[in-house]
């Protein structure tokens, strides 16, 4: 028997924009980040989505944070004045909002000394005590302070800053999966899920019905970050598919009759 899986490592996002909400710009990040937390074995619990306005900013990140083991936010930390995300979680975080050598050297770098505008500094603002997360498509960095990972709301730069991030924050049980497919309606399989569910606690079981397709194909999937768990949870499964098959006269490899 395998031990029992390490700690759960949880995490929230908080998607920044007036954008985003007025459906303006549709966003792209939030599948990204599920992709990046379920590949380090981060379980994403939360995702919330506010708007340009520091307050309602302070509060989601310092809600989340307390709650989580990491915190993503992306949006809101460009040249512009309503560009305000850092200036929200210096506050959250009670520091100061200060221009870093680090950043404004980075900015110099790629555009040069003139180049670096009053606006394009904006950009180099970190909160007293946080470090940068590079951007290799842009230059301008993201940053992080405490369990709060603040970047952009670019999906290229984005994705950027979270190749940086990799390296640096720590996963627990990777999640892992195994499908049954079926071919009954979900309704005839609920309660024998149902049972296998509350049977096997440490798993998750989804089922997913393809909507319109004839013949009916539900695909049922199992989750869990015990192998062992899994294993077992998916072989009842399995098990009742094949019984409810066999009581619809379907076999191996056969359409379902309509």
């Amino acid at each position: 028997m395998n031990p029992d899986p390490s700690p759960e490592v949880s995490a929230a996002l908080v998607v920044i924009g007036d954008e985003v909400l007025s459906g303006r710009t549709k966003d792209k990040n939030i599948g990204t980040v599920a992709d990046f937390c379920t590949d380090l074995g981060i379980a994403l619990k939360e995702v919330r989505v506010v708007s340009d306005d520091r307050a309602e900013i302070v509060a989601a990140v310092n809600a989340v944070r307390a709650r989580y083991t990491y915190v993503f936010t992306t949006g809101g930390i460009g040249p512009t004045h309503d560009d305000i995300t850092a200036d929200a979680v210096a506050a959250a975080f009670g520091v100061e909002l200060e221009v870093s050598d680090e950043a404004r050297q980075i900015l110099e770098d790629r555009y040069g000394s003139v180049d670096v505008s009053p606006a394009r500094l904006r950009m180099a603002r970190v909160p007293a005590g946080g470090t940068l997360i590079r951007n290799s498509v842009s230059a301008a960095p993201g940053f992080s302070i405490g369990n709060v990972h603040v970047m952009a709301g670019v999906p290229k730069v984005m994705e950027a800053m979270l190749e940086d991030l990799a390296t640096r924050l720590h996963g627990g049980a990777k999640m892992l999966s195994r499908s049954v497919d079926c071919r009954v309606g979900e309704s005839v399989v609920a309660a024998g899920l149902e049972a296998i569910q509350n049977a096997h606690p440490k798993t998750k079981i989804g089922s997913y019905p393809q909507i319109g397709r004839l013949p009916v194909y539900t695909q049922l999937v199992v989750r869990s970050t015990d192998p062992d768990e899994l294993a077992a949870a998916a072989a009842e499964v399995k098990a009742l598919v094949d019984e409810m098959h066999a009581k619809k006269n379907i076999k191996p490899g056969e359409d379902n009759p309509t």
